[in-house]
């Protein structure tokens, strides 16, 4: 019956249709997030309104094939909605039973300010890389790297950019990861060759990203550590839990699941089960205790103000605003994925690319655009992998330069926007506000930009024929560069 109704009668989506829900959502959101300083909740919504109101009025689109849009887009995201929740339990566990705490502690004792930051993205690369997932990685060590940066008197916004950069390059190359697995297979291309293809875009991207943390770390490498307050968080973690390194055990065995392919749910729930057992044998914690941090989170009354605002946190209860916001996201992706308005975006893009390069970019924009519009780096690489395609087919490139390039956009784009599922995720995983940390995901930023220049100076693309890329040239990709930020 729905079927019926979403074919029969509907007119052709056009690109003014998808214009007009998509410009007010970023009006909206502008003025929202620039002169009210409000939750974006209720404009998402709005957007996904008028978009329906476009949908059933301009388009002759049914309620009832909206709304099933929407709960199938909804669906789609529903087990990221529950790892949320899950990771909730999993920070409030980890913190009661010490776990976090003592991580902590270890780190300030043994980090200096001035090699944290490149430590950092290291550390959550190797973790990232082993696990195939730069949620878990940043719920595990991202959790605790933020305190020992906090200790060290790096700004949050800089330690979580590290800790981002480093997971989603982890991320991005590890087989183990869903959407190194997706890319190549939207595009048509091995998982393998999809991998080595990515390295020739990473690995600059990568050292790139660590000159520059290498350079902050620098700046406070130079300034002198406030001694008192680090031995005075030192003092406190030490006299309000058991420091010990046996709770390494906790994440170790947490991360050995995550390997070992257990499922994100389950393998974070049993991180969560063994950090409740590890509170009651060394923490001397009650299960009432223990279930409360589960539930509403630890709170922290050592009456040390940085420990306190460094440890109360986690519970189900804090990951219910980001849930909200993945909805609400979904509700408008959702809109727009159904009444054709993302496709027609993305026809109007390829319209305007004729070359290799400007098919690259097209290919680009489109992914970081569904990412911004349907909130979920999934339906990022699907949209942009099956628009594009045919088109890539028809240039005679070969599919692997594709999913590079959907890799390069879609999955290192995706925690830039704070309403898309991996964006909010890593505001509550990090305990982060939206956009602060945005100008430091610097392997995030830089990544699609040399992806870019690749595709207009035809260096590392691959062709059907098995013909390769030009070699690079320094000066040809600088000029590119230039010519790309000239318009």
């Amino acid at each position: 019956m729905k079927q019926e109704v979403k074919t029969e009668n509907v007119r052709e989506t056009k690109f003014i249709h998808a214009f007009i829900p998509l410009a007010f959502l970023v009006c909206s959101l502008t003025y929202t997030i620039r002169y009210t300083n409000a939750d974006p909740h209720i404009p998402i919504i709005i957007s996904g309104m008028l978009a329906a109101c476009v949908a059933m009025f301009s388009l002759k689109y049914k309620w009832d094939c909206i709304l099933e849009g929407i709960l199938n887009t909804i669906k789609s995201s529903m087990e990221a909605a529950i790892i949320l929740l899950i990771i909730g339990m999993v920070v409030g566990s980890w913190i009661i039973s010490g776990v976090v705490p003592t991580m902590i502690f270890y780190g300030l004792k043994i980090i200096s300010p001035g090699i944290f930051l490149p430590a950092a993205l290291i550390l959550a690369l190797i973790v990232a890389l082993a696990t195939g997932s730069s949620w878990s990685t940043a719920a595990t060590v991202g959790i605790a790297l933020m305190g020992v940066g906090t200790g060290l008197g790096i700004p949050p916004q800089i330690t979580a950019g590290a800790i981002i950069s480093g997971a989603y390059m982890g991320d991005k190359l590890s087989p183990l990861s869903d959407t190194t697995n997706l890319a190549p297979a939207m595009a048509g291309s091995n998982l393998f060759e999809h991998i080595r293809a990515m390295l020739a875009t990473t690995i600059p991207s990568f050292i790139i990203t660590l000159i520059i943390f290498c350079a902050i770390g620098m700046r406070y490498a130079g300034s002198d550590i406030d001694t008192a307050t680090l031995n005075s968080i030192l003092g406190t973690l030490q006299s309000e839990f058991y420091i010990s390194p046996v709770l390494f055990i906790v994440p170790v065995i947490t991360i050995t699941l995550v390997v070992k392919k257990v499922p994100a749910i389950p393998g974070l729930f049993c991180g969560s089960l063994i950090g409740g057992a590890a509170a009651m044998i060394f923490q001397k914690t009650s299960l009432s205790e223990f279930v409360t941090a589960l539930q509403k989170g630890y709170v922290s009354m050592s009456g040390n103000p940085v420990v306190d605002e460094l440890l109360t946190r986690g519970g189900m209860n804090s990951m219910m605003w980001t849930v909200s916001l993945i909805i609400c996201a979904l509700f408008f992706g959702g809109v727009m994925e159904r009444a054709g308005m993302l496709s027609a975006i993305a026809n109007k893009i390829l319209s305007l690319a004729k070359s290799t390069g400007s098919l690259v970019l097209a290919t680009v924009f489109t992914a970081i655009a569904s990412n911004a519009l349907a909130a979920e780096q999934y339906l990022s690489i699907v949209i942009t992998g099956r628009i594009f395609k045919d088109a890539y087919a028809k240039r005679n490139l070969h599919p692997v330069t594709l999913s590079r390039v959907l890799e390069d956009s879609g999955t290192l784009t995706s925690p830039l926007f704070p309403w898309n599922s991996c964006g909010a995720y890593m505001i509550a995983a990090l305990g982060i506000a939206p956009w602060i940390y945005v100008p430091y995901c610097f392997l995030n930023l830089i990544n699609p930009v040399i992806s870019i220049i690749y595709g207009y100076t035809g260096f590392n693309i691959k062709y059907l024929n098995g013909e390769q890329g030009k070699k690079f040239h320094f000066k040809k990709v600088m000029m590119a560069m230039l010519n790309i930020f000239h318009k």
